[in-house]
């Protein structure tokens, strides 16, 4: 049961789901879908397929049957039944612990508010995986020069029997307009895509308007595609097409068709600059102290990275998306061994990001230790952290890269700590040293009992497996007293300094009682 509870705390969702080998709901944990005081405890006994809408149902059934404990599906963005007549939208992320194998634990997040469902879901039509493996095939076939049209009929998702059967005929034209006849995707109840053969002269706004019309409804149909064929590399192609498509169903917007062309081709072009960027090491870095509570000694320092006016999470997003990430995260650790090695900084210690994707090979591991070859000391003042922002897909083989670095003398820090659906089964798996605990339960630390007892049990949890603990985003006096009450051993925040362009080890006055201008060990 603690195992369970800490994977609702630190799962970051609303829903905590624990399913049998048949897909059937054992426990649950936390709110149900509907806001009106409903628990999910009442979806006890159910099979969880028969809880979400039919596109998700398929998804969940492949997730279901691949999962293993070192083995996380990509995350199913699906509708839940709230009510016989509403619905709401959410994304489910299986995984499963060891130690409560055969069981499979669903972490659920909700999107917006219920909702009625306004349209069936069209049959056979795909959802953005299977479009994308169709992409896929189509340009690694000799001249498969194929584009994505994405289609927007404003207006279709009424609920009524003539916009009902309007949809069912638009599903039909649509697929009968892609490049096999069954490559046709929904997106949105009013918007879709599909794959084409890029010469095709079949007027699609046109075809869409006639078939709403043959149900007496005059509908605007807007349509806009983007050629693939010889644009970049396959694997980097489909990455962009990935990321447009998700940004066009998240923001919305009036004109979905414009905006994914144009979202593809400025996806394309980031992708290009950001190569360059790496390539060039044309970013920054800043430090900022974390400190050892007991003592206020300055423990050791972040590398964050700077990229001008573009936000880091935007550029490291799309670095992940698009497979970037791993030659950036390199990037950032030779700037930060380059700092170590300046005149001045012996004693400096320094913990630089690697997203989870970084570890989906041995390039990056290999390319650390090739980098402190030369000095191999030095390994001994790094500290990894490694972010969930990007799925570790295969945990064990990340867990042998990882238990690599550690040999060699670097350290290994879990970053953001309950901020994603994987962070228990992290903690469970992969070799680490400290575990940093997400900002976001600092907030109201000193007044929320709640955020205390979990920070509390995760302590605890660290301190039987031997790690430490950081708390990051501490920026009063009254959150450093509470989290070192609790058995933090470290703290991060504008509290004890804001990120600077070199690592400083004095501070220009004394904070309390808290002493500045040394730095301390690891141990």
């Amino acid at each position: 049961m603690k195992s369970r509870l800490l994977g609702m705390a630190f799962a970051a969702a609303d829903t905590l789901l624990e399913l049998d080998a048949d897909g059937r709901v054992d426990m649950a944990l936390g709110a149900g879908p509907c806001p009106r005081g409903a628990t999910a405890e009442t979806w006890c006994g159910v099979l969880l397929k028969d809880l979400v809408g039919k596109a998700g149902q398929k998804p969940l059934a492949d997730a279901l049957a691949a999962i293993r404990p070192n083995v996380r599906p990509a995350p199913i963005d699906a509708l839940v039944v709230c009510d016989p007549d509403r619905v709401r939208r959410a994304r489910l992320r299986l995984f499963q612990l060891p130690d409560l194998a055969p069981a499979v634990s669903c972490a659920i997040t909700y999107d917006g508010a219920p909702f009625t469902l306004e349209i069936p879901d069209a049959p056979n039509l795909l959802g953005v995986d299977g479009l994308l493996s169709l992409v896929r095939g189509s340009l690694l076939e000799p001249g498969g020069d194929v584009a994505v049209a994405f289609v927007d009929v404003p207006g279709l998702a009424v609920a009524d029997d003539a916009h009902q059967r309007a949809a069912a005929r638009v599903a039909a034209v649509l697929q009968a307009c892609s490049i096999d006849g069954s490559s046709a995707a929904r997106l949105a109840p009013d918007r879709f895509a599909l794959v084409r053969a890029s010469d095709s002269q079949a007027d699609i706004a046109t075809e869409v308007r006639d078939a709403a019309a043959a149900e007496g409804l005059d509908l605007a149909v807007r349509a806009r595609q983007a050629a693939l064929s010889g644009v970049a590399p396959v694997e980097p192609t489909v990455r962009a097409l990935r990321f447009a498509l998700e940004a066009c169903i998240k923001e919305g917007g009036a004109d979905g068709a414009a905006a994914f062309s144009d979202s593809l081709r400025r996806t394309l072009k980031e992708a290009d600059r950001f190569r360059a960027m790496v390539q060039t090491r044309d970013f920054s870095l800043q430090y900022q102290p974390i400190v050892d509570l007991a003592t206020g000694v300055t423990h050791h320092f972040e590398a964050l990275a700077r990229f001008g006016s573009r936000g880091p999470a935007d550029s490291i997003r799309l670095a992940e998306e698009l497979g970037l990430i791993e030659g950036f995260d390199l990037a950032v650790a030779e700037k930060a061994l380059q700092q170590l090695r300046r005149p001045g900084f012996g004693l400096t210690r320094i913990a630089v990001n690697v997203s989870g994707a970084s570890l989906g090979s041995n390039a990056y591991v290999d390319g650390l230790l090739r980098l402190t070859a030369a000095a191999p000391d030095i390994r001994n003042r790094i500290l990894i952290e490694v972010t969930e922002t990007a799925a570790v897909a295969d945990i064990e083989a990340a867990a042998r890269r990882l238990t690599a670095l550690r040999k060699a003398g670097v350290r290994v820090c879990l970053d953001d700590f309950g901020v994603g659906a994987a962070s228990l089964d992290y903690l469970h798996r992969l070799p680490a040293d400290t575990v940093k605990i997400d900002g976001r339960f600092m907030r109201d630390i000193g007044a929320d009992q709640r955020a205390r007892d979990l920070v509390a049990h995760l302590v605890d949890l660290c301190a039987d497996l031997k790690m430490t603990t950081i708390a990051e985003m501490i920026e009063t006096e009254e959150q450093a007293t509470a989290i070192r009450d609790l058995g933090v051993g470290y703290g991060q925040g504008w509290l004890f300094g804001r990120p600077a362009a070199e690592p400083v080890t004095a501070a220009p006055k004394p904070v309390a009682v808290r002493r500045r201008g040394a730095v301390a060990s690891w141990g």
